[in-house]
């Protein structure tokens, strides 16, 4: 059982890099979009400032994940490895078509579906949880972002009214390292702390087999989840920043094109805009997804300019992936836990 569990702690880490690979360019497709920075350029700077949230931002998202959404008493090691299983698969599908789907709202989904396939509908806390809010922000992440990306537009249009349009591209040049940095923060802060939540559920599901351990197993042991492991912190960050590192070409080319055509005054806005976003669900404890938060705000800056600037095939091809991500993943996670639990019964 001890190597079961070591494996699926892998296997989280695992998926937190192919978060992070999955969803780099959230972080970097405005600023390679606008050619502030060339894409190795913008994963390296993003990457680091992925890791620099664990110094700055606490673990609400991550005590969330853990309570909020399945009831910790029907967690097993199963429950755990289908939905981080589940979350990959869908990760890789989208990947491979080059759609910007949210790899949050995957691993939610299937987390989710593996543990209705347990227990039913018992699997799920539907009452005082998490799923009220966090299904409310599919939609007000993107509105929010929106908003704030219009109206840091809007107002950047009226500041900057008399200055040269070439010293305005030149000013925020400049500025747009700042909200990039500020975006790959709010990434990293929200992001890796969901795998951080479902790392917590496996060790205190887990607790029986790490109880009276010595040597370094003995930090495996966790008899609740009122703190998360600092190991468990710091492999998180590293592994969603190495993820990012490796970046996502592909959804690049998605994110910052083929919504809308930007200039550095417009990356800067769509990233602050959509930074904002995501920093207000931490501070709530709400995991959102990223993705959500900067499209939307990449829309309301091409909307300042005229509605048919946003390129809204595209953009309704995107939403239909996030409609799509949490049953979709549910049902992957749920026909896997079925497996594992046929082939490895706990």
């Amino acid at each position: 059982m001890v190597n079961y569990i070591l494996a699926i702690v892998a296997v989280a880490f695992l998926f937190d890099f192919s978060n992070g690979f999955h969803d780099s360019a959230n972080s970097i497709a405005t600023v390679v979009g606008t050619r502030v920075l060339k894409p190795l350029q913008a994963v390296v700077w993003a990457a680091f400032f992925n890791f620099a949230a664990a110094f700055i931002v606490g673990t609400a998202v991550a005590k969330a994940v853990f309570t909020g959404f399945v009831p910790p008493a029907i967690v097993d090691p199963n429950v755990i490895l289908a939905g981080l299983l589940g979350a990959i698969a869908w990760n890789v599908v989208t990947w491979s078509i080059g759609l910007p789907s949210s790899s949050s709202h995957a691993l939610i989904g299937a987390y989710a579906g593996a543990a209705v396939a347990k227990a039913g509908l018992g699997g799920l806390v539907l009452a005082n949880g998490k799923w009220p809010m966090t299904l409310l922000f599919i939609v007000l992440s993107p509105m929010i972002g929106a908003a704030l990306g219009f109206m840091l537009m809007t107002a950047v249009y009226w500041i900057f009214q008399k200055m040269p349009p070439a010293r305005v591209d030149r000013f925020f040049r400049g500025a747009q390292l700042v909200s990039s940095a500020l975006f790959s923060l709010s990434h990293g802060a929200n992001d890796a702390q969901k795998t951080m939540g479902i790392i917590v559920g496996l060790l205190v599901a887990s607790k029986a087999s790490f109880a009276g351990q010595t040597g370094w197993m003995h930090h495996l042991y966790l008899e609740n989840g009122n703190s998360i492991p600092p190991w468990v912190e710091m492999g998180a960050y590293s592994a969603i920043s190495l993820g990012t590192l490796f970046g996502g070409w592909r959804i690049v080319h998605t994110m910052g094109n083929r919504i809308t055509k930007l200039r550095p005054v417009g990356g800067f806005c769509a990233e602050t805009g959509g930074a904002l976003s995501i920093l207000l669900a931490t501070t709530l404890g709400i995991p959102v997804s990223t993705t959500h938060a900067i499209t939307g705000a990449i829309v309301g800056v091409g909307a300042t300019t005229r509605l048919s600037a946003v390129r809204w095939g595209v953009a309704t091809k995107i939403v239909w992936a996030w409609i799509l991500t949490i049953p979709a993943a549910a049902a992957i996670a749920a026909m896997i836990y079925e497996v594992l639990h046929t082939v490895h019964p706990l």
